[in-house]
This record gives C-alpha cells, sequence and structure tokens, in this order.
C-alpha cells in the first residue's frame, strides 16, 4: 500500500451457500457484495467477489491495509471427511481411548444414531513405550526406537499427518517435544501435531479428539491459506490475512496454518461479535443471537454484553451444541470457543420425506452448486428457500440485487413432487409444512444455549442476521415467548460486519487442579503473572505493545468429586479468588438451579490476550453505502399462516421504516436479505439503522 493511496480494510465470511464480502473504505463507509461459493476451491470466489467489488468502488487493490477472513474449510473437511490420512502415536496401552471415548450416546432413545467413526483407523494407531505420571515424573523413559518405528510404519502406510498424545503430557511435555523432534528429523515435510502445542491440559480422550482433528486439518488449511494468498496477490492484493477463531478473535494466517482446530467455528463467530458490540452500542446487554444462512442455522446467548463462552464442543452432522446433556455425538473439540448451537437448517436445506413416512428438513443442503430448485442449477429437491419463494415471502424473480434468477415454477414442481403429493397436501400447504419443521429445529438450537443453562428466553431480545435470519424470525420468537427482535444493518452479511470489529487474540492456559480452599493468593499470582507474560509475548510478535493490548481472564471450576467443570469470567483486580468462588456458585445455581456446599475445586486458568486493532469498527458511528437492489413490486401475495388466505402485503426497502411503528403486514427487500413482518407485528427503525420488530401478544 502506497501512502497516497487510503487504506481499505475488506471482511470476508465464506458460507456454505454464499459468500459474503464487506469493504470498508478510508472514510469508514462499508460496501458489500455477495456472491455465490465455489465448493471446489472457496479461494476463487473470495478473491474474484472482493475484486469485482473494489473495481466497481474505484479502489486499487494495493489500497487494502488487512483481509479479514472467516473461512468453512475446517467444518467443510471434517464433514465431508476430506482431511489428511492421519496416524495417531500414543502411550501403550491407550490406543483405544478415541473408539471409547466417553461411553455416551447423544439421546439413549435414538434407535437410529451411529456413533462416528473416528478420524484415525485403528490400524493407524500406533503405541510406544513410555510413561508420565499424573504429577509430571518420569514412570517409563521414552523409547525412541519405538517412536522411529511407528513413524515409519504409518509413512508406509500412506500416512499424510502425525498425532502424538501422550498421557499426562499436559503435566511433563518432554516425552511428547523428544518424539516430535524425532518425526521432524526423520520426516520434515511431514505435517506433526502434538498435544502439548495443542491442548495441554488433562482428560486424555479430549486431549487425544482435539490433536487428532488438528492434525488431520493441517493439509487442507495450510493449501487454503496459501492459495488464497496466491490468488489474491495475482490481482495485487498483498495485505495479510487474519483468520477468525472460534472464540471471536483474529489469528494471523501463519498461526492458523498450525493451529486449524482454533478456528473449525470461524464464520459464526464473526456474527457474534457483531452482535455483542451492536448490542452494547443499542444498551441491549442481554441477548439471544440468531443466525440463519443458506446451510445452517446458529444460535449463541449474549450476557451483560459478552458472549456466552466454552471450553470443548462437539463437531457433528446435524446439531452441533456444547451442551453438556447432548454428548458423545460427535468430534471433540477441546479448545475456547463461543458458545454456539449449530443445526442443519437453513435457506438451501433439502426437504424430502423419510422412511417413515415424515417430513423431513436439512441437515442436507443444496449448498452453492445446485443450490434450490428454484435457481434453476439442475437441482429438483425442494428446500426452505423453495417454500418461501412459493409463499411469496421471498422475490419471486430474483435475489442479490437481481444477480441471482429465481423462477418460482421450479420451486412448485419440486415442492408438488417431493413433498406435497407424497403427503396429500396442496403446494402451499407443503410450503408451510416445510417452513414448520425448519422453525422447530432452530427453536431447538435456541433452547440449547439458553433454556438448557438456565435462561428463560422471554427475558431476552433476539437480534437475527443472516440471509434468512430476517425471513424466519418472528415464527422462532413466537415458539420462544421472545416479544422484541432486532435486526441489524447489513443483516445479511453480518458475520463479514461482525469481524470488522474483533481484536487479533492470543489464549495461554494452565491446569491447576487444586482445591480453592488450599490455593493462595499468591499461588494463583504466579500463575496469572506466567500466564499474562506468555500472551504478551505473542502479542508483541503481532506488533502489539502492553498499551494496545488487555487481558480476559477466565477460570474452570467443579465442585469436589464432579466430572465437569462450569467456566466463569473473572478481573485480576481485588480478592481473585473470593471472586471466583462468588461467581461460580452463581453460575452452578443458574445452570443446574441448586447449590451445592461440597468444596471447590479450580481445574484450569485462561488467559486470552487481545491485540486491540486501531481500526475496528465502532457500531455507533456505522456508516452504510444503501446497494441497489432487485426490482421489487409494490404489492404481492404473501402466505404468511396455513389455513389462512395470502394477502396482499407491500413491499418496501428499509429506507421505508422510520421511527414511527409500522404495522405488518410488510415484507421488507434488501440487496443481502428480506424481513418479513407479519400481519400481528409492528416494525420501526432505531437512530442506528436497526429494524426493531415486536410481536403482538407474545407472552
Amino acid at each position: 500500500m502506497t501512502r497516497d493511496q487510503p487504506a481499505v480494510r475488506v471482511a470476508v465470511d465464506v458460507g456454505g451457500t454464499f459468500t459474503d464480502i464487506v469493504v470498508m473504505t478510508a472514510n469508514g463507509i462499508m460496501h458489500e457484495s455477495k456472491v455465490s461459493t465455489t465448493p471446489d476451491d472457496p479461494s476463487r470466489g473470495v478473491v474474484e467477489g472482493l475484486a469485482s467489488l473494489l473495481a466497481e468502488l474505484g479502489a486499487a487493490p494495493g489500497s487494502v491495509a488487512e483481509v479479514l477472513h472467516g473461512t468453512t474449510v475446517g467444518s467443510n473437511t471434517i464433514l465431508q471427511r476430506t482431511g489428511a490420512r492421519t496416524g495417531l502415536i500414543t502411550t501403550r496401552g491407550f490406543r483405544d481411548v478415541l473408539e471409547i471415548g466417553r461411553i455416551r450416546m447423544p439421546d439413549m432413545f435414538d434407535l437410529t444414531w451411529d456413533k462416528p467413526k473416528p478420524l484415525v483407523p485403528r490400524r493407524h494407531r500406533l503405541e510406544v513405550t513410555e510413561r508420565i505420571a499424573a504429577d509430571g515424573t518420569v514412570i517409563h523413559p521414552l523409547s525412541e526406537t519405538d517412536v522411529t518405528a511407528a513413524a515409519e510404519q504409518l509413512v508406509a502406510d500412506g500416512i499424510e499427518a502425525i498425532a502424538i498424545c501422550f498421557l499426562n503430557s499436559y503435566r511433563n511435555a518432554a516425552h511428547e517435544k523428544k518424539a516430535e523432534a524425532l518425526i521432524n528429523a526423520r520426516f520434515p515435510d511431514l505435517p506433526v501435531t502434538a498435544s502439548y502445542a495443542v491442548l495441554p491440559e488433562m482428560k486424555e480422550y479430549e486431549r487425544t479428539s482435539t490433536t487428532v482433528v488438528n492434525a488431520y486439518l493441517l493439509t487442507a488449511m495450510r493449501g487454503y491459506l496459501r492459495k488464497l494468498e496466491g490468488r489474491l496477490a495475482e490481482v495485487g492484493i498483498v495485505a495479510p490475512i487474519l483468520v477468525m477463531t472460534s472464540n471471536g478473535g483474529m489469528l494471523a494466517a501463519r498461526a492458523a496454518r498450525d493451529l486449524p482446530v482454533m478456528v473449525v467455528a470461524s464464520g459464526p463467530a464473526g456474527g457474534v461479535i457483531g452482535a455483542a458490540g451492536l448490542g452494547r452500542a443499542r444498551g441491549d446487554r442481554d441477548v439471544i443471537v440468531f443466525d440463519m444462512g443458506g446451510t445452517t442455522a446458529k444460535a449463541v446467548i449474549i450476557e451483560d454484553g459478552r458472549p456466552s463462552m466454552t471450553s470443548e464442543y462437539e463437531f457433528r452432522d446435524g446439531m452441533s451444541t456444547s451442551s453438556r446433556f447432548i454428548k458423545a455425538g460427535g468430534y471433540m473439540l477441546k479448545v475456547p470457543a463461543i458458545d454456539i448451537a449449530e443445526v442443519g437448517a437453513g435457506g438451501g436445506s433439502l426437504a424430502g420425506i423419510d422412511a417413515g413416512g415424515l417430513l423431513k428438513v436439512g441437515p442436507e443442503s443444496a449448498g452453492a452448486a445446485p443450490g434450490p430448485a428454484c435457481y434453476g442449477l439442475g437441482n429438483t429437491r425442494p428446500t426452505v428457500t423453495d417454500a418461501n419463494v412459493v409463499l411469496g415471502i421471498l422475490n419471486p424473480n430474483a435475489l442479490a440485487g437481481g444477480r441471482l434468477t429465481i423462477d418460482r415454477g421450479l420451486a412448485e414442481r419440486a415442492i408438488k413432487e417431493h413433498v406435497a403429493t407424497p403427503l396429500s397436501l396442496s403446494v402451499e400447504e407443503a410450503a408451510h409444512g416445510i417452513r414448520a419443521v425448519a422453525n422447530a429445529a432452530m427453536a431447538r438450537a435456541i433452547r440449547a444455549v439458553t433454556v438448557e443453562r438456565g435462561r428463560d428466553p422471554r427475558d431476552l431480545t433476539l437480534m437475527a442476521f443472516g440471509g434468512n435470519g430476517g425471513i424466519h424470525s418472528v415464527d422462532v420468537a413466537r415458539q420462544l415467548g421472545v416479544r422484541t427482535i432486532i435486526i441489524p444493518p447489513l443483516a445479511g452479511v453480518f458475520s463479514a460486519v461482525g469481524m470488522l470489529a474483533a481484536d487479533i487474540e492470543h489464549t495461554a492456559l494452565v491446569t491447576v487442579m487444586r482445591l480453592l480452599d488450599d490455593l493462595s493468593a499468591q499461588d494463583l499470582s504466579a500463575i496469572m503473572a506466567r500466564l499474562g507474560a506468555e500472551v504478551a509475548s505473542r502479542l508483541a510478535a503481532d506488533g502489539y505493545g502492553a498499551d494496545r493490548t488487555e487481558l480476559v481472564w477466565q477460570a474452570e471450576l467443579r465442585h469436589e468429586g464432579q466430572a465437569t467443570e462450569l467456566p466463569v469470567p473473572f478481573d485480576a483486580d481485588g480478592d481473585v479468588l473470593a471472586q471466583i468462588s462468588e461467581r461460580f456458585v452463581e453460575e452452578y445455581l443458574k445452570t443446574y438451579g441448586y447449590r451445592d456446599q461440597t468444596p471447590l475445586e479450580l481445574v484450569k486458568v485462561t488467559v486470552t490476550g487481545r491485540g486491540l486493532r486501531e481500526s475496528r469498527l465502532d457500531f455507533k458511528a456505522m456508516k452504510i453505502e444503501p446497494r441497489t437492489g432487485a426490482a421489487r413490486a409494490s404489492y404481492r401475495l404473501v402466505s404468511f399462516s396455513r389455513g389462512v388466505p395470502a394477502v396482499e402485503t407491500a413491499i418496501v426497502s428499509r429506507a421505508a421504516i422510520g421511527a414511527a411503528e409500522r404495522s405488518g403486514p410488510l415484507i421488507i427487500e434488501e440487496f443481502d436479505a428480506t424481513i418479513v413482518v407479519p400481519p400481528d407485528a409492528t416494525i420501526s427503525r432505531d437512530g442506528m439503522g436497526n429494524l426493531v420488530l415486536k410481536i403482538e401478544g407474545s407472552a
């Protein structure tokens, strides 16, 4: 970037259906674009869409100062099982840790459930002689001969990446470090992940699973980021790439290459950080986040302006959640992450009849190619988007500013063949049925982060975004008893907007495993000092000195004798031990509904060091250049409820909504999103440009 070129900042969120792009120019004005994701090579859609938007704005590629990126490479690699052929080297006797897992199933009454296959088959899980005790002392020295032989055997079997996880290495990593060095010396081009570098904490299954997932993703993430950097350079963009992590921070691409497990939930995190920032700016510090895109819907709870965080979650088909009541359904990732419940219900979710003759929606998706039937790209199966087109909710001619042609006839044909005729329903009834099933699944995801956490959704505001969030928000809110919905500006690309508000983040942790009563203030202070120095060093390497950093602390505690801990945030000032104890007791009561007098055990302490970006978005000063949408009719017939005649409904822009409340029915069409205001709701626009939708008669 030359001095005479004003800085341009870019945020890109690659979804399963669309790639969302937001460009913030030097004057602080944001511009958006939305292009189809290119599943064969996501970097192609990113670069082509970004280059087109920059050319449209007259901005030189060399003026781009940074590229903030949310990617689905990690999640898609796991879902599609396309990661590297991975081998595992572990302590003798612990070969089957991945197979055993937690000896649970997510639903004891689900007879159709299949246990996910380990990412490493048993023949590629090899044992070596070594043993470290729980206190870190060496019981059996590491057999270097075993390590070399295991690595050679795995390479001979065609293994492309190796994970190393030894028992109790979180207390003493010497054996893992030695094994890693031996393999690197013998096979310098072979990607190796050791657990001490990914997850230095107790619980061998969680640590092994997380390490294996990281190794499994290494090749895909490195290849993708290398290709993205190359394509950007070809069009003249040489700015650094920052990748959104699962916990809502930004990570330099060089770090993401080695720790892909940290960015599996990359895309959704951007929207959550944006929602938290926008909520604080509005004075809404307690919010339910509802993000519905083309492939999935996500739900998160924000309390006191902070997203709910977790230290572990399970990634799987269907609904992914960190819920303590739904375990063993997927691949365990024990990493800092925003507590997101995700369900396979998006605009592109396929609808059909299951083996039992019941209507099923998702988790399979039509994706970006071929997309919903109404796109006319070859898919003949109906989707949620097709249902919305048939009901008049979506523009029956074009979406995305006219870039995406819609054929209503194809949507009707797909629904009739695959749903309406088999169930002896009209096409309209079938379309309502598809919406109802999808809405129920999304409401279930929201309950997973509210009711299952001891929170009443009726006490909270729903913030809805994503390309389809405004279409389904009212129906979902009704099921939960929520009365107020906020639709932010640039709702359809809001996850990309949120990245502009994020900071650089690094996380460090230490396993403590001591009763709180036996821990002195000096002991805790020494732990915090060590962790603080570690993240400060990493931030300094990214160019952030002490004046531009902040530390966010979290403790995980449990009652003595329990197997599951709860995370609680704490401040570094004052009586930290008392603060941790009080907050845990409060959180325990919220979650489980009772108090326990058993002594408290401090399991671990985590610190997140934030590098405060000078350029991050200020929501109170947000400026947007409206983008011309597709040509819209003034009115069209819209069917809002099954069994109720369709009504002539005004089709308006966001600009047509003012501060005074306006009654439905209304359909608001924007370039990136559609918002539904049914007859029993009102809508207004606040001073920051947010649409405020209120539902009459809700609890």
